[in-house]
C-alpha cells in the first residue's frame, strides 16, 4: 500500500513538470517627459539663451554662474562664466581638463564642435558614455570676451540605462540652450 503511494506521488511529480520553467525578465521603469515649452533667460550678465519650462534656474556661489534644475530627474546643469584677459587658453585646458577627469568611468567622450559665427558663438559639445558622473558637457566662447561652461550632474549614482531618457531629454534642451545662445555686447 506504501509503495502504491509513493508510487503515485512520484508518478504525479513527474508528471506535473512538463514545462521548462524561464525565468521573468526585470522589468524597467519607462520615463516620459512632457515636450519642452522653452523661455527666454534674462539675466544682467553678457548672455542670454533659451531654456525648458521643465527646469528652474537658481544663482550658484558666483555672478552670471547658474544651476539650471530638473528637480523631477534629480539632475542640474551648472553653468559658469568667465570673462576673457588674455586667458582663453587656459580656460580651454581646465574644461579639457574638466572632461578627461571623467575617462577613469567613461567609456567614450564624443566632442562635436559648432559655431554661429552671426552670432559670434564657437565651442564644442562632450558627450560622456558610461559611468560617468556627468554625462554632457559643453563650453562656449566667442574668443575675445567671454567664456561659458555647462556640466551636467545627477544626484544618482550613475547607472547609463537607467538614466538614458532623462539625459537624452536634458541633451536636446542643452542643444536648444546652444542654439539660441547669444552674447548681449
Amino acid at each position: 500500500m506504501i509503495k502504491n503511494v509513493i508510487f503515485i506521488f512520484v508518478s504525479l511529480l513527474l508528471i506535473s513538470c512538463g514545462k521548462d520553467h524561464v525565468p521573468k525578465p526585470y522589468g524597467e521603469l519607462r520615463l516620459e517627459y512632457p515636450a519642452p515649452k522653452y523661455h527666454k533667460f534674462e539675466n544682467n550678465c553678457a548672455y542670454t539663451f533659451e531654456y525648458s519650462d521643465f527646469a528652474s534656474i537658481a544663482d550658484a556661489k558666483k555672478p552670471c554662474w547658474y544651476y539650471i534644475n530638473y528637480p523631477k530627474m534629480k539632475a542640474k546643469l551648472f553653468v559658469t562664466y568667465y570673462p576673457i584677459q588674455n586667458d582663453l587658453a587656459d580656460h580651454l585646458k581646465e574644461t579639457e581638463k574638466m572632461v578627461y577627469e571623467h575617462t577613469i568611468k567613461a567609456s567614450s567622450i564624443e566632442t562635436k564642435s559648432f559655431e554661429y559665427p552671426d552670432k559670434k558663438v564657437y565651442g564644442n559639445f562632450y558627450e560622456l558614455k558610461g559611468q560617468s558622473a556627468s554625462n554632457l558637457q559643453f563650453y562656449i566662447t566667442d574668443s575675445t570676451k567671454h567664456f561659458v561652461t555647462a556640466y551636467l550632474y545627477f544626484n544618482t549614482r550613475p547607472k547609463p540605462d537607467s538614466l538614458a531618457p532623462a539625459v537624452n531629454y536634458i541633451k536636446n534642451d542643452m542643444k536648444h540652450l546652444l542654439d539660441t545662445f547669444e552674447w548681449k555686447n
